[in-house]
């Protein structure tokens, strides 16, 4: 097991590239990034290259809708130029959503409207077809996709695949070797629970266990999850 960090999480009060020397000094070598299209990628990653350190994954905040039929070449196009970006700075691992999340001004985070009603069984399939096509991008690349269900407390408008009943059914129906599961115990909390049964029943599919404590996602210990018997 190794621990990663994220870079936008920790060390709030000083500048983010001068946070990467920060997580070396604590041992911690792979760093996560949020909204690659908002961060200093270049210095981030000549920053990790000269202590040693690496930036295990990130995501696109302009990924688009997955679910939406309508949506799909906007988000092949988000993904080509994320599939680029992650070559360049040597990324291994890109997180995959059913939906974009767009950021408000007051700061809460709703679901990118889709471009007309659909029923759950035309989003599962346009979900389907529109990973399969990402997948076989990333084929051509050396990205691994970490595939997350969001939660639909904080989220707000709809997120199609919010537990990892589902996330997982979806991985395990795409049965391809360049798609994970990532588990995330603050979304999984928050919408559906059962983190050490999902733990459980889904071992073997995920590489990636996030350990956000509820409500408020700070460290375990925080919150309500009861991290002891989840580590044991």
């Amino acid at each position: 097991m190794e621990f990663t960090g994220y870079l936008d999480f920790w060390f709030k009060d000083t500048p983010i590239v001068e946070r990467v020397e920060k997580f070396a000094s604590m041992g911690i070598h792979r760093l996560d990034v949020w909204l690659w299209r908002e961060r200093p990628m270049a210095e981030i990653y000549a920053e990790c290259k000269r202590v040693g350190s690496l930036i295990n994954s990130t995501f696109d905040p302009l990924l688009g809708n997955l679910v939406d039929k309508n949506d799909h070449q906007r988000c092949f196009d988000a993904w080509a130029e994320t599939f680029e970006m992650a070559e360049k700075y040597e990324i291994p691992h890109l997180f995959i959503f059913s939906n974009q999340v767009n950021l408000r001004p007051d700061g809460s985070e709703w679901i990118a409207p889709l471009t007309r009603d659909y029923t759950p069984g035309e989003m599962y399939a346009n979900l389907l077809d529109g990973m399969q096509v990402i997948l076989e991008m990333a084929e051509k690349t050396h990205s691994t996709l970490w595939f997350e269900a969001l939660n639909t407390h904080h989220i707000h408008g709809g997120v199609f695949v919010s537990t990892h009943d589902l996330a997982a059914d979806i991985v395990r129906r795409m049965n391809h070797p360049r798609l994970k599961l990532s588990f995330d115990c603050y979304h999984q909390q928050r919408t559906a629970g059962n983190l050490i049964y999902g733990l459980e029943a889904y071992h073997g599919l995920y590489p990636t266990v996030h350990i956000g404590d509820v409500p408020t996602r700070n460290e375990p210990g925080t919150g309500e999850i009861n991290f002891q018997n989840i580590v044991r």
